[in-house]
């Protein structure tokens, strides 16, 4: 890999190799000369599709872990060993991105840098620190409640890869629309709670 590939070049090359797992380390170590962002949208992107169940929580805990280092101002990616270690089949990756590179390469063609106020010390970490925030949501057990906010992150770190703060600001709006969905769902649930209590006589 050389530092001029696309992002879509690289995740075309992620899938390549033989059918069975793929550990989050060698994922990572595949994206291990480009800056976090490609690394966050690797991991964010795959949960928009269907995956077997559990993709989740694998994908999702490498996010949890690098977030955080991004909005730290880390400079070199780093997981524990229970994480990296831990597997997803390359067939469904394959099967994930395929559907996803056609698109990311005609959105590619549209992407420039812009905006560079967003980014920097403190804008980098600060998306960092709303990936983080959007990571441990992710891993949260809710019905198709992992959208939003990998949506959110797919659009964060591709901007921060790109520098173009256009799409920065719409993975905020994003970001603002999960935690949105979250509190409601947060709500829905209270209320059926206090709706359960009487009926079930606790």
């Amino acid at each position: 890999m050389t530092q001029t590939d696309s992002l879509s070049d690289l995740l075309r090359g992620l899938t390549d190799g033989p059918a069975g797992p793929i550990r989050v380390r060698e994922m990572v170590d595949h994206f291990g000369h480009r800056a976090f962002g490609a690394m966050l949208f690797a991991f964010s992107v795959p949960n928009l599709l269907p995956l077997p169940p559990g993709s989740s929580a694998v994908l999702g805990l490498p996010l949890v872990l690098l977030a955080p280092q991004l909005a730290l101002g880390v400079k070199s990616p780093w997981l524990p060993r229970f994480a990296a270690e831990r597997t997803v089949d390359r067939q469904a990756l394959a099967r994930g991105f395929s559907r996803i590179i056609p698109r990311l390469e005609q959105l590619e063609r549209l992407l420039t840098p812009r905006l560079p106020f967003l980014f920097g010390p403190v804008g980098d970490r600060l998306i960092g620190l709303v990936c983080f925030i959007l990571a441990l949501v992710l891993v949260l057990p809710i019905p198709l409640g992992n959208m939003a906010p990998a949506g959110a992150i797919a659009a964060l770190s591709l901007g921060l890869t790109q520098r173009d703060g256009a799409l920065v600001l719409f993975g905020y709006l994003l970001a603002c629309l999960s935690v949105g969905l979250l509190a409601l769902s947060a709500h829905a649930a209270m209320v059926a709670i206090r709706h359960l209590i009487p009926i079930l006589g606790v």
